[in-house]
């Protein structure tokens, strides 16, 4: 509803001060503050002073709008000119004119709450609306009436006092303009100030933070050595041990197997310690990379059972594992769960003196799979339970005390657990025993595209050559290349299929190249050397990149650059699958109890070994003897393995010849990007029973195959 309060005709220059004279007192009269009355009053004084001007003339109404309660004060302006041109791009702001048209209209748009504005030729109507202070609302006819008797009653002013009056305003205006821009000054050096101090405090938390990443620095530095100086002497004490006990050089009475068996237990026991240190390292530093594959519970649980049955020792308690017919297949790392799993039973036969040692596995929620281990051993207080899994804590007990542990097994466990994405629970009491679980996802996460592609056919007397290629020119120039020779080739057009082809094939070599639209070649070169299914099959890289460094860092064994010469190309093949045996070793290493143990293993073969106890003569004896093949230690006094590697890289004479690092060190990247093209082969894994195996493989993988 609006009833109207007055209405003026605007035929004169003078009309114009008696339409913003009138605005200021109705909106006064209305309850507005001065501010909005000065607002409402230049809104209609820019309006009307426009139709004057373009239109000639045109009316003026005030009124009051509200259904029941007065709730606006609205004014109309009409005029009858010729109508607005360009009406779109004046209220967007695009348009300006000589005279000024538009600056008049978009002003008193953002003075009032709501601004309408219809054109045409021969009629334009302007609508201002301002909505009515609150608490200023009483019945809209009453409220018009009575701002109509009160204009009645007040004098109109001349146009003298109308300048007067808008002075009053702009000086009014400055001064809150001005009281403003004080405001903002003082708000801005607040903002100064606050601002060096966020950059006092960024500057803090950049020193902090690299403080930080030094300590992390130190720490992995002090983890490498800490690995290479307890694992190289344990490493010699169990290999050393092992021949003892297998009595290679000799019988030993009853008395000198129990000591050496003594002896073995000891390394065993601090090698177990040093192994959960640096794994429990690596998970709290982010460095350990969860491997996911498909693999059935049955499987496992077979595996769990081979493993733990040397620890099977009491008569009194049973083993049992549950049936797993019913589960799905799990896709995680196996690897890993069998690593908890390892630490639950190996607990729960420990601290079990009779009764039985439970596991098993069950679904839950359908997506998750709860593994269990169930003892009916001593238990744990429930003031214990939580403290247990903090490192190095242990429960004292009469078992306890005979069978001391590490204090690491349950906390690395429940580290492993949460990388996974799952938990680990412990539900046990005093005298009845306990259950330890590990609840995980059946999928660690989506599981890559599992669908099959065809079957490869092999040619009878063929070697399988996989070509990982999605260039369809390349793969045609390849097989034309090996068209009537020993090779068969099997193409892969990106890495998931090569990873069905692998499960397969067992090629005898693979030809990778690092651009596969946009997949992370350089990963799955690294994968390759790490899986023992694949790390033997020497890798050719044939790419546009020009990296060779980084391919033989991650485990290239030879490296092209596309396009490719044909005769490079076969060149290639031939040295990489058909290598001769090497006919000289040379050791480097100033560790005699090293050099002996892997002059042990290798007198195997058809070798002939010489000896070198520091980098000097090892560096001597390889530009004298030549060997096709060189064993490097890294930590040695005076010239470090880093060292020699560099000098038998820059000379001619010893450039070509093949290294194997063979050290306890644990190496970073940054290591092996200071020995290009080197093999390495831990000193733990010399030391372990697969010694042979493992040195045959890695000679193999550098391009060295034993017969």
């Amino acid at each position: 509803m609006t009833i109207p309060i007055l209405t003026l005709d605007i035929r004169h220059e003078t009309d114009t001060v008696s339409a913003r004279q009138r605005a200021r007192q109705i909106a006064r009269l209305a309850g507005f503050d001065a501010q909005d009355q000065t607002r409402i009053a230049t809104a209609v004084s820019e309006i009307v002073r426009n139709a004057f001007r373009y239109a000639g003339g045109g009316t003026v109404e005030y009124a009051v709008e509200g259904d029941s309660v007065a709730e606006a004060l609205f004014i109309r302006i009409v005029d009858t000119g010729p109508g607005i041109p360009d009406l779109e791009g004046i209220q967007e702001g695009r348009y300006r004119s000589s005279t000024g048209l538009g600056l008049g209209i978009i002003g008193a748009r953002r003075l009032m709450d709501e601004f309408d504005i219809q054109s045409s030729s021969g009629r334009t109507t302007v609508g201002l609306r301002k909505r009515l202070p609150r608490g200023a609302g009483t019945n809209t006819r009453e409220k018009a009436g009575r701002i109509a008797e009160a204009l009645a009653a007040e004098k109109p002013e001349d146009a003298f006092a109308e300048i007067q009056l808008q002075n009053q305003e702009l000086l009014r205006t400055l001064g809150e303009l001005r009281k403003r821009q004080d405001e903002l000054s003082h708000l801005n050096r607040e903002l100064q100030d606050t601002n060096r101090g966020v950059v006092a405090l960024y500057a803090e938390l950049d020193e902090k933070a690299d403080h930080l990443r030094r300590a992390d620095d130190l720490k992995s530095k002090f983890l490498s050595n800490m690995s290479h100086e307890f694992r190289s002497p344990l490493n010699s004490i169990l290999a050393l041990a092992r021949l003892l006990a297998d009595e290679v050089d000799g019988p030993l009475n009853a008395e000198q197997q129990q000591q050496v068996g003594f002896v073995r237990k000891a390394a065993e026991d601090l090698y177990e310690l040093v192994n959960d240190l640096l794994d429990l390292a690596k998970v709290e530093a982010g460095k350990v990379e969860v491997k996911p594959v498909r693999f059935e519970v049955a499987d496992l649980f077979g595996a769990l059972r081979g493993m733990l049955r040397p620890l099977f020792l009491n008569q009194s308690v049973n083993l049992v594992f549950e049936p797993t017919e019913e589960l799905p297949s799990v896709y995680s790392d196996e690897g890993k769960i069998s690593q908890i799993l390892r630490n639950f039973i190996s607990n729960a036969l420990k601290f079990t003196e009779r009764g039985e040692v439970r596991l098993s596995a069950e679904t839950v929620d359908g997506d998750h799979i709860k593994f269990s281990v169930a003892d009916t051993g001593i238990g744990i207080a429930p003031e214990d339970q939580e403290r247990i899994f903090q490192d190095f804590a242990q429960v004292e007990s009469p078992i306890q005390r005979r069978v001391k542990g590490t204090g690491l097994g349950l906390p690395l466990s429940r580290k492993l657990a949460h990388l996974l994405g799952g938990e680990v629970q412990l539900t046990s009491a005093l005298g009845a025993g306990s259950t330890f679980s590990v609840v995980l996802p059946v999928s660690y996460r989506s599981e890559p595209d599992a669908a099959e592609s065809r079957r490869v056919e092999l040619q009878a007397g063929k070697q399988p050559i996989l070509v990982v290629e999605n260039s369809d020119e390349a793969a045609l120039l390849y097989e034309r290349w090996l068209q009537g020779s020993e090779f068969q080739l099997v193409r892969a057009a990106s890495l998931s299929e090569a990873r069905r082809r692998l499960a397969d094939v067992k090629p005898a070599l693979i030809i990778l190249d690092i651009v596969l639209r946009s997949e992370d070649s350089w990963g799955f070169l690294a994968k390759l050397k790490e899986s023992p299914a694949t790390k033997q099959a020497p890798v050719l890289v044939v790419t546009t990149l020009d990296d060779p460094r980084k391919a033989y860092q991650l485990g290239a064994d030879g490296y092209l650059m596309k396009p490719v010469d044909p005769h490079a190309f076969r060149e290639a093949l031939a040295r990489l699958t058909a290598t001769p045996l090497p006919g000289r070793v040379l050791i480097i290493d100033d560790n005699e109890r090293d050099r002996y143990l892997l002059k042990h293993l290798l007198r195997t073969m058809n070798v002939m070994v010489t000896e070198a106890s520091n980098g000097a003569e090892g560096l001597a004896k390889a530009r004298d003897e030549r060997p096709r093949l060189i064993f490097l230690d890294l930590a040695m006094p005076e010239m470090n393995g880093y060292d020699v590697f560099r000098h038998l890289q820059s000379d001619p004479r010893t450039k070509t010849i093949k290294v194997l690092v063979n050290t306890s060190m644990t190496l970073r990247s940054a290591d092996l990007e200071r020995l290009p093209g080197a093999g390495v082969i831990s000193k733990e894994r010399l030391a372990g029973k697969d010694a042979l195996t493992a040195l045959r493989e890695e000679m193999q993988r550098i391009g060295l195959p034993i017969e």
